[in-house]
């Protein structure tokens, strides 16, 4: 492997890598896009394994494999290939770097079958460690400082590409990685656990009772709200987000581990309630 940390249980690509070495039988021949490609351990992994694999990067130069061209693109411009081509897109470490996060969405849903699969994996910004570093200085962890144009410009050549690629100054957790979902057509397929956070196993115990009588208190008293909106569909949108809330799983884990499916084009998605919808002048 041109990459050990696919060997290293602390490592996001460790868990990658069971993953997809799993589902050996399902990716033979398909079509994936590895974007962004990075170094091109993801790619190594699906062509040992039988896909037929796309790699993407903002900074082709940095890929390792020899025996496969990564090309240039920017995700918030356009991937460079045909509506409806993939069966699987691999966003692995990227989704965090993007300042447009929900136009990033709309890509992969137009570059995807429909049924096909997103995975994402990203730095966890719902396990309790996060939050807390969140609460205490707005950072990522408890080492780090807030983004800053220091720490966070992490490659600006101007001999490649005028474009930045920025260090993770996007950090985004599981609820709102499932409502940019929806918005762009996808559902949520699978959340995979990695490993636990020691510092989240440290706060569960004091911010899991609290955690757990708010979300509730929050869940029935919007239910009791938007009246014209059917209950059912508040029920399925709420309970969804109730259950994201309440799972220990989700507050304790390391890293974020997601799977969505394409089920609708974008041209199909429409989430708007006419007994919502208010003439302009009635908001003035």
């Amino acid at each position: 492997m041109i990459d050990k940390h696919v060997n290293n249980p602390k490592s996001p690509k460790f868990y990658v890598k069971r993953y997809l070495d799993g589902k050996k039988k399902e990716l033979q021949n398909k079509i994936i896009l590895d974007v962004p490609a990075g170094s091109g351990v993801t790619t190594e992994i699906l062509l040992e394994n039988g896909a037929k694999v796309e790699p993407f990067d903002l900074f082709p130069e940095y890929f390792m494999l020899k025996n496969i061209e990564c090309k240039r693109a920017d995700i918030l411009d356009k991937i460079p290939v045909t509506d409806n081509y993939a069966d699987m897109v691999i966003c692995q470490e990227g989704i965090e770097h993007l300042s447009d996060q929900l136009k990033a969405f709309k890509e992969f849903n137009r570059v995807l079958k429909i049924n096909g699969k997103l995975l994402i994996t990203t730095p966890s910004y719902s396990n309790l460690a996060s939050k807390f570093s969140y609460l205490l200085f707005e950072s990522e962890t408890v080492r780090h400082m807030p983004p800053n144009e220091i720490d966070d410009i992490w490659m600006s050549d101007k001999t490649i590409t005028n474009e930045i690629y920025h260090g993770h100054i996007f950090l985004i957790g599981l609820q709102k990685l499932r409502i940019l979902g929806k918005l762009s057509g996808f559902r949520i397929h699978e959340i995979r656990y990695s490993r636990i956070s020691k510092g989240s196993l440290f706060l569960f115990p004091f911010f899991y009772p609290l955690i757990f009588i708010s979300s509730f208190l929050r869940y029935f008293r919007n239910i009791g709200k938007h009246k014209e909106v059917p209950k059912s569909l508040k029920i399925d949108v709420y309970k969804e987000q109730l259950k994201i809330n309440l799972n220990p799983k989700h507050l304790l884990n390391k890293h974020t581990f997601i799977i969505f499916e394409k089920e609708k084009g974008l041209g199909d998605i429409d989430f708007r309630i006419e007994s919502k919808v208010k003439p302009f002048e009635k908001l003035m």
